[in-house]
């Protein structure tokens, strides 16, 4: 059975990000609008993790409303990161207005995208 442990919630405003370990995946789960204001706010944790050694990263974007292109940044620099570590960044449940930044942008191309958390998980 995989070992699971509901972490932090880091704050900022207009997004929140829910952190929790299942097995050696690290789930980071941001609600509500990552933008310039806000990308801190998730750039913290996922930093956090990278350098607890979790190089597995899932971010559940099931509750994202919006990304600019500072999200998508802050997505990419820890994919970069998790990939020199071995691992990598797969993104989950992806609501329609945040997919299309990434396909305007080309970056779904890099990222293992999953239409639910669950298929993100049984990866």
């Amino acid at each position: 059975m995989d070992r699971q442990s509901i972490g932090s919630t880091q704050s900022g405003g207009r997004l929140r990000v829910e952190v929790r370990t299942v097995g050696a995946t690290e789930i980071l789960t941001p609600v509500g609008e990552l933008d310039h204001h806000t990308a801190d706010v998730l750039r913290s944790p996922l930093d956090d993790a990278l350098d607890a050694g979790r190089s597995r990263l899932v971010v559940d974007c099931s509750r994202l409303e919006f990304c600019d292109s500072t999200g998508l940044n802050v997505l990419l620099g820890a994919r970069l990161k998790a990939d020199a570590a071995g691992g990598g960044v797969h993104l989950a449940g992806m609501r329609p207005v945040v997919a299309r930044v990434f396909e305007i942008t080309g970056a779904d191309v890099v990222f293992t995208v999953h239409d639910s958390l669950a298929a993100a998980l049984s990866d």
